[in-house]
């Protein structure tokens, strides 16, 4: 029950954990800051691509804060990736050191925004339960490219109870802002996905009889396009460890 502040002044010593579950009703979101350069072609990749990529805040470039985001985007998530030319080479809890007047910062929506009301319609979160990080999956979906920048579509999965998968469409798609409803229902082999038990980011839960993985849209489709497009210079955050913004989770669900 952590407010905004609370939670961030945690990650600015050190706290490092998935945030799922933090701060109930107010808005989490994903985090990436690009050079000024290739900010444009990041920006059109999302509108391009809004299940994936939905852009909650965008800053000028070399701005700290955000006008959803009051704290310090340099040490207030709970970890960071870093990439160079593609390629992940570090994550650490904060990156003052490597910041630079052009980097322009996206907030994209999370999914981990609809959970508490997925709980309240009675829709069990596996990864809360279990205490662990949402897995997430590459897909075999391409998104639309914009630019310099091109990548896959990747999901996260929940397990449901098959009599409550029309609930949790029912209750998701009213986000459209942080994904929205399911992309995909069952049979993971369509997406690309061989092994549920491998998840590509997070942790892998269990999915138990009489229940079905249902799939979002998830906003490490971002840093996946980073990998594939290679720009020299970008930093993310570590997926499932969320920027907790001062939005709330209600301003973005539609009656």
């Amino acid at each position: 029950m952590l407010t905004p502040p609370e939670a961030r002044e945690k990650f600015r010593a050190g706290l490092r954990v998935p945030t799922s579950g933090y701060c109930a009703g107010w808005t989490q979101a994903n985090l990436l800051s690009l050079p000024r350069e290739y900010a444009y072609d990041f920006l059109l990749f999302a509108q391009r691509n809004p299940q994936a990529c939905p852009v909650l805040d965008v800053t000028e470039p070399g701005e700290t804060s955000a006008s959803i985001f009051a704290g310090d985007l340099r040490t207030d998530l709970p970890a960071y990736r870093v990439y160079r030319d593609g390629a992940l080479v570090d994550e650490r809890t904060e990156v003052v050191d490597l910041w630079r007047d052009d980097m322009v910062t996206f907030l994209i929506g999370c999914s981990f925004t609809f959970e508490a009301a997925l709980l309240e319609a009675g829709v069990p979160v596996r990864h809360i339960e279990a205490g662990s990080n949402v897995p997430m999956y590459r897909t075999n979906r391409e998104c639309r490219p914009a630019g310099g920048m091109s990548g896959p579509l990747v999901v996260s999965m929940r397990p449901v109870p098959a009599d409550l998968v029309a609930t949790a469409v029912r209750v998701t798609s009213r986000y459209p802002a942080v994904h929205g409803a399911p992309v995909h229902i069952g049979a993971p082999g369509l997406l690309g996905i061989d092994d549920l038990s491998s998840p590509d980011f997070g942790d892998a839960v269990e999915i138990r009889a009489g229940e079905v993985p249902v799939f979002w849209a998830c906003g490490v489709t971002p840093q996946a396009a980073v990998m594939r497009s290679k720009p020299s210079f970008a930093i993310g955050h570590a997926p499932g460890h969320m920027a907790i913004t001062d939005a709330r989770d209600s301003g973005f669900q539609l009656p």
